[in-house]
């Protein structure tokens, strides 16, 4: 997801009504530090500011996708940029329909359903028959907005709330794994402490009576450093975890994932001692998730590398990893821009300008039960730096 303006938003939901999900929201997690014996892991605070049901970010109501703040978003992620990012990413979909003899496609989080249009619309175009079309997603709110943005779709379109025991065709998870909760370390210097939230004995403005605490743990990142002391820094248990769990229900299967992160290596430079977590609100980014809490986004990069080993230990093949720049040149993204208008092109550029989402974000592909080349990653894998 990208910032734009430096704007704040004025959300579907009114200020007053958005200020009581908040403070409802709030009264409900310093209940749970309370039932915790006064600490609450930041992976757990994290899921509540997310997704508790009703009031969590995800689960309130509020418009978080679209390209300016005006329209009262946070965010926007690719597929509310252009419809050329679905329109390229088909590409791929459609060699992988074919690799493993399937017409279905499962999304991951399919946020406004921009992309299951853009997804279905391309590969109805080039005559791939998808007979199903299956959404997986948490919140009941987004499943409502998906259904109605893709009505003409609705015969093949099923949703479901949690994960099918068995997934075959083809995976897409656009900016899926960086919404996961995270784990917070902090390093001292001499020792690793877990960074949880506490109730704060004073209160600032805006905090919600939130602050940073930090326990002993025997938890590490998985590069050895050296850590500057005061490094703070996440780690991804539950991420990996999913992609595990992905793994076993998975069939003949390929999996897309598209997001922005890093190889280990990069994740846990030194130089990158505060970490990656940030929130997102109006289309502006700010570094504190204590603040407005269930009011704005809070994500992490994702550690591919992490994402890698979890698929392999998992018996998952890695088909490569890239930089979404290449893989969408390599799916004839250059093609679509010039058969494009102007509008649609300048926003494409942005998809792969090396300064915006180009090199930030990385995609990877995954598959069990079959063994092809994924013609995204055909110039410019690099797997190597996993």
């Amino acid at each position: 997801m990208l910032p734009t303006m430096p704007r704040m938003r004025s959300d579907q939901v009114p200020a007053s009504a958005a200020s009581g999900l908040s403070a409802a929201l709030q009264r409900r997690i310093r209940d749970a530090i309370r039932a915790a014996g006064g600490w609450l892991p930041f992976d757990r605070f994290m899921a509540m500011a997310l997704y508790e049901p009703g009031l969590g970010y995800y689960a309130n109501g509020s418009l978080k996708f679209g390209r300016m703040p005006a329209s009262g978003s946070d965010f926007v992620t690719a597929p509310e940029m252009t419809p050329l990012f679905g329109r390229a990413l088909a590409v791929q979909v459609a060699q992988a329909l074919e690799a493993t003899g399937s017409d279905e496609v499962w999304e991951f989080g399919a946020g406004s359903g921009a992309l299951a249009g853009q997804l279905l619309d391309a590969l109805d175009a080039r005559g791939v028959v998808v007979r199903a079309y299956h959404i997986v997603e948490l919140t009941a709110e987004l499943r409502d907005r998906q259904r109605a943005r893709l009505v003409p779709h609705a015969p093949r379109l099923h949703w479901h709330a949690r994960l099918p025991e068995r997934i075959d065709g083809v995976i897409v998870g656009n900016e899926v794994l960086d919404a996961m909760p995270v784990q917070l370390l902090h390093w001292t210097g001499a020792a690793w402490r877990e960074r949880g939230v506490a109730e704060a004995a004073d209160p600032g403005d805006g905090a919600a009576g939130f602050a940073w605490a930090d326990r002993p743990t025997a938890l590490a990142p998985p590069a050895p450093g050296p850590y500057p002391p005061g490094t703070v820094t996440e780690i991804h248990p539950q991420a990996q975890a999913f992609i595990r769990t992905l793994a076993g229900r998975m069939g003949r299967a390929v999996a897309v994932f598209i997001d922005y992160g890093f190889p280990e290596a990069e994740y846990y430079h030194p130089q990158r001692s505060g970490g990656t977590l940030m929130c997102h609100r109006g289309h502006r980014a700010d570094a504190d998730p204590l603040a407005d809490v269930g009011l704005k986004d809070i994500t992490a990069h994702v550690d591919f590398s992490g994402i890698a080993l979890a698929a392999q230990a998992a018996g998952l093949e890695v088909l490569g990893y890239t930089s979404q720049a290449r893989f969408l040149i390599n799916c004839g993204l250059p093609a679509l821009m010039a058969e494009a208008g102007l509008a649609e092109a300048v926003a494409a550029q942005r998809l792969i300008a090396e300064h915006e989402m180009g090199e930030l974000f990385k995609v990877i592909v995954l598959a069990r039960g079959t063994d092809f080349d994924p013609v995204g990653l055909r110039l410019g894998d690099r797997s190597h730096r996993l």
